[in-house]
């Protein structure tokens, strides 16, 4: 599956064996993606050219080829080409079978943004991520990961961006969380800061401590990682549009791309 101008290109492929395995291949030229988080555990590897990771509030970290950057769910970033062009290769998989794939004294790379430099592992993600493209049997694929993840494990990061959950302030933000993720429209902030308490003022603050995002760009997040998932199930890309409540099909397509670096039909392919 491909897509992209002159100079620009992503391929996606999933695996048919581990449902939740995605890898994409892409070239860009251009800032492409705004802040956004995934629902799993993401492994990024620089193939060419420079860019610039961001987490939501520290300083940027610059990337070079070679560099791979290690992403858990629900954290907060931004990577953008620099100057010229950028090629890079991402695998997306569930957390928790990722977790159970790698050796138990992982926590480290379920805990935050980690950068790694070690020359011989660009090869392996590669190689591993050649199971997926292949769609390999499950066995082949579960082998290839768990290699994988033991092997980024026991390397040392070159830069860390801490994790930013904080359980008992996500936990008082669920019921207006809960409504941004439900509601056909835009809840008010008066009404979300009401439900939890809060001043609209303190209500914007603690998201963003929280989960790196305001309330309105969490929405759009949370809807964007729905609209993905239905996708991959070959729903039409109309009904998605108005089933998430976008105001039409371009502003679905304007807010997708902003996300995901590609339209909804390239990624659905």
């Amino acid at each position: 599956m491909q897509s992209g101008g002159e100079g620009e290109m992503a391929e996606f492929a999933r695996s048919t064996a581990v449902p939740h395995l995605e890898s994409r291949r892409s070239c860009r030229q251009n800032r492409c993606y705004r802040a956004h988080a995934h629902d799993g555990f993401s492994i990024g590897l620089i193939e060419a050219g420079d860019s610039v990771l961001a987490g939501p509030l520290e300083g940027a970290i610059r990337l070079e080829p070679g560099d791979i950057a290690l992403i858990p769910a629900g954290q907060v970033h931004a990577c953008n080409p620099d100057l010229g062009a950028w090629r890079y290769q991402m695998t997306h998989l569930d957390q928790r079978w990722a977790a159970d794939l790698a050796p138990r004294d992982a926590h480290a790379l379920f805990s935050g943004i980690s950068v790694l430099r070690r020359d011989d592992l660009p090869g392996l993600v590669r190689e591993t991520a050649e199971a997926v493209f292949e769609d390999a049997p499950r066995d082949r694929v579960e082998a290839a990961f768990a290699a994988l993840l033991r092997e980024l494990a026991s390397a040392s990061p070159a830069h860390r961006i801490a994790g930013r959950a904080d359980a008992e302030l996500l936990q008082r933000l669920a019921p207006a969380m809960r409504r941004l993720r439900e509601d056909e429209a835009n809840p008010p902030l008066a009404e979300l800061a009401e439900l939890v308490g809060m001043t609209k003022y303190r209500l914007v603050r603690s998201m963003r401590a929280a989960t790196g995002l305001s309330p309105l760009a969490w929405r759009q997040n949370a809807r964007i990682i729905r609209a993905r998932r239905l996708l991959r199930e070959g729903r039409p890309i109309a009904d998605i549009a108005h089933d998430l409540r976008f105001a039409d099909q371009s502003h679905f397509h304007r807010v997708f791309r902003a996300h995901v670096a590609a339209s909804p039909g390239a990624y659905r392919g």
